[in-house]
């Protein structure tokens, strides 16, 4: 599996750049401080389900869609340092 993009990423450069916006103006758009755009658009800091109600409002995407690419971030990321080699399978119970 390859690395996923993270959503911010996408953001910066497939949503800000082609709009030719700051990021002090798409701060103002979301109703959110330029300090945490910065945030996630330097992939620093993910997208909340907060978050991608406003992006999904602002940009007439789907919150899903922005959760979505960061569950698949998140998830890539966990698999690279997480070992599960220890961890016991748990048989289900049987019905009586």
């Amino acid at each position: 599996m390859h690395k996923p993009s993270h959503p911010g990423a996408i953001l910066r450069e497939d949503v800000l750049k082609p709009l030719d916006m700051t990021v002090t103006e798409f701060a103002k758009k979301l109703k959110i401080s330029r300090q945490v755009l910065s945030g996630i658009l330097n992939e620093k800091i993910g997208i909340s389900p907060t978050m991608a109600l406003k992006l999904a409002k602002a940009l007439d995407t789907s919150a899903g869609s922005w959760l979505n690419m960061q569950i698949a971030y998140d998830l890539w990321q966990a698999k690279q340092t997480v070992n599960v080699d220890d961890v016991e399978v748990i048989n289900k119970i049987k019905a009586a």
